[in-house]
């Protein structure tokens, strides 16, 4: 199977494109590899990825509607894709508003378009947020929640791609899944992520930044858990002209000041914590429900908490030569 991803030098990008060329698969890999943060961290991810005779990589940036249809034509044999790219964070969306709307909205119309001249085409799936769920205040949120209520302009635009999605699937007929990703962590992951800069900070002895003392938590979901379930995913797709979106977490909200212990012991360093207000565009707490991803092809997180701090501290000590 040849399959197109999306975002291969972001974090779940290249995770899930490793597990696809470790089971055989042809992958052609896509990345505009902008500046959001330290270029030089995706680009090695890309040497980890390089070795496999099976990838191929195109710097290009999805919202480049004449670029994505270049490159389906080029690839006409193209069977499934996994649209990852994306303007991520929740907070930067308020300071630059405009990359939110031509990465997460145009970039979903952009890959669509291209999508739909597929003949071989069998499933797109693509990454939605938790963000979604904006002032939702019941819990575990479950897809039939409202999510007309958004806390950001990051959770407006992932609704967005969400729809655009709905609309290509019963006028092209492309069979699509959105999945809701809550706060993935993990080896390789994201500089602008909490644990990350929270290790980052406490590593250097600078202060972290705890909003909303002790009642901030997160359903936290290790990077191989995720990738797991996009694979199950990705083989199960929904009927021909049908969308659907499914929530992809950890089932257990943990507090944020336990992930700060966790950091301490792994790190083996004491943290310095501030605590201020919590931002406005901030949830204060999140939980997927995952009846419908069990019911749709068995898939339940497997890494702990615990667990998953650990390989990632590792990874982090590692990596920066601590």
């Amino acid at each position: 199977m040849k399959v197109l991803v999306t975002g291969v030098a972001g974090f779940i990008g290249f995770h899930v494109a490793e597990a696809l060329l470790k089971q055989g698969m042809n992958v052609i890999g896509v990345d505009s590899l902008n500046d959001y943060y330290d270029p030089a961290l995706k680009a090695a991810r890309l040497k980890q990825l390089e070795p496999y005779p099976s990838f191929s990589f195109q710097k290009l940036d999805v919202a480049d509607h004449q670029a994505m249809l270049s490159l389906t034509e080029s690839h006409p044999d193209l069977e499934a894709v996994v649209h990852l790219a994306a303007q991520a964070g929740v907070r930067h969306s308020m300071v630059d508003p405009y990359s939110y709307v031509t990465s997460n909205v145009m970039g979903q119309v952009a890959l669509l378009e291209a999508c739909r001249h597929l003949k071989n085409l069998t499933h797109v799936v693509y990454a939605s947020s938790s963000s979604v769920y904006g002032r939702n205040r019941s819990t575990p949120f479950r897809e039939t929640d409202r999510v007309d209520q958004p806390s950001s302009l990051y959770a407006v635009t992932k609704r967005a791609a969400e729809l655009t999605s709905e609309s290509y699937a019963y006028l092209y007929g492309i069979p699509q899944t959105g999945l809701r990703f809550f706060t993935v962590y993990g080896p390789w992951g994201r500089p602008d992520m909490a644990y990350y800069g929270f290790a980052k900070a406490i590593s250097e002895g600078r202060p972290v930044t705890l909003y909303d003392g002790k009642n901030l938590s997160r359903d936290f979901t290790y990077i191989d858990d995720i990738v797991r379930g996009v694979l199950k995913v990705l083989g199960r797709p929904p009927e021909a002209g049908t969308s659907r979106v499914l929530n992809l977490g950890g089932d257990k909200p943990e507090k944020v000041v336990r992930m700060i212990e966790l950091l301490e012991r792994n790190l083996d360093q004491k943290a310095v914590v501030e605590c201020r207000p919590r931002p406005v565009a901030d949830m204060e707490s999140t939980w997927a429900s995952l009846e419908n991803i069990k019911e749709l092809c068995g898939w339940e997180p497997e890494v702990s908490f615990e667990d998953g701090m650990k390989e990632f501290c590792l990874w982090f000590r590692k990596f920066y030569g601590i």
